[in-house]
């Protein structure tokens, strides 16, 4: 589950996207994918661009599939960490961020380098990634539970 090619998607996200993706194709009318706060890609490049990275997407995605309560973090798990010496912990969801519009937690992609840092870290584990601004930013993992819809 947790390979490169491997999506994880909430049934949330995983609804907007098909819903995205078949007003895109003209399967369905723009007006459920506008209520549902999706923009459409105006211009045929941008849409059939879009169309690809939906398809390819859907094609590797797994839907709210709950990964093992190991608190090892994955995607699919909801993690809480602790930047540098702060007393202050932020939780998050680690998983795709495409179509992730109304969840109610912030949603970190597996492929940033938050996430990339975290793969695979267990509980009170330290872990530490690069900034854009080139600064080092160390992270701990303070608890890993699997996502439950």
């Amino acid at each position: 589950m947790s390979n490169d090619s491997t999506a994880w998607l909430t049934p949330g996200a995983h609804r907007r996207l098909t819903v995205e993706l078949a007003a895109l194709n003209g399967h369905t009318d723009t007006a459920e994918a506008e209520s549902l706060g999706i923009r459409l890609a105006e211009g045929k490049d941008a849409r059939e661009a879009r169309i690809h990275k939906l398809e390819e997407l859907l094609k590797h995605a797994v839907i709210g599939e709950a990964p093992p309560d190991d608190g090892v973090a994955e995607p699919g798990m909801i993690l809480t960490v602790r930047y540098g010496g702060e007393e202050d912990t932020e939780t998050f969801l680690l998983g795709v961020r495409e179509g992730a519009l109304d969840e109610e937690l912030s949603v970190y992609s597996p492929q940033s380098p938050l996430g990339q840092a975290l793969l695979g870290a267990v509980r009170g584990e330290e872990r530490s990634y690069s900034v854009p601004s080139g600064r080092t930013v160390k992270v701990t993992l303070v608890d890993a539970v699997p996502y439950r819809a």
